[in-house]
């Protein structure tokens, strides 16, 4: 059976997501003493970086792959742009752990920016009920990457903030792969 890409791109990214989600949960298991208070990317360096780091750079490659089958299946330019570089900043942090602080950090952001903007995009690329709810975790994580900023941490520290920057992008990159794959949507 031969499938569109606009579904193929559906389950690349919702395959990446769950792996990516999937590897912080067993590295956040096997990793002595981890709590939520500390970063996610704490994950990346210590006992659990093969776990961690291959997720989010296979998230990333993946994510990458779901942008240019999107571009070819007819999505414009503006909203598979920040998908594939949200791709790239993740495939970065996979590449750069936190302890190379400066490329690590870019990267991180590019990530939280652009896939915060890519899901409130997503209301001009989707079709309702998805179109309605795509935009919130983009607002959601928006706001939440300017908290830390201003040195606000809500909830559990640091680790907590990140986790309410990055939760909100990962649910919505499930729910998006879920939805392209969706027949009535090809």
């Amino acid at each position: 059976m031969t499938y569109p890409n606009r579904t193929r791109a559906g389950a690349l990214m919702f395959i990446g997501t769950a792996w990516f989600l999937m590897g912080i949960i067993v590295a956040e298991a096997l990793f002595p003493n981890y709590q939520v208070t500390r970063m996610i990317s704490d994950l990346g360096v210590g006992t659990t970086p093969s776990i961690y780091n291959s997720a989010i750079f296979g998230f990333g490659l993946l994510l990458i792959a779901a942008a240019y089958l999107l571009h070819t299946a007819g999505t414009k330019l503006w909203f598979v742009a920040p998908l594939a570089l949200i791709g790239i900043g993740a495939a970065g942090v996979g590449i750069f752990p936190e302890n190379i602080v400066v490329p690590h950090s870019i990267c991180a952001i590019t990530v939280f920016v652009c896939g915060g903007l890519c899901a409130i995009l997503g209301y001009r690329v989707f079709r309702a009920p998805w179109s309605w709810f795509s935009p919130i975790p983009g607002v959601i994580t928006l706001v939440a990457v300017v908290l830390p900023g201003a040195k606000i941490y809500p909830g559990p520290g640091a680790g907590g903030m990140e986790r309410i920057i990055a939760c909100p992008l990962i649910i919505r990159a499930i729910g998006t792969g879920a939805y392209l794959m969706a027949p009535e949507q090809g």
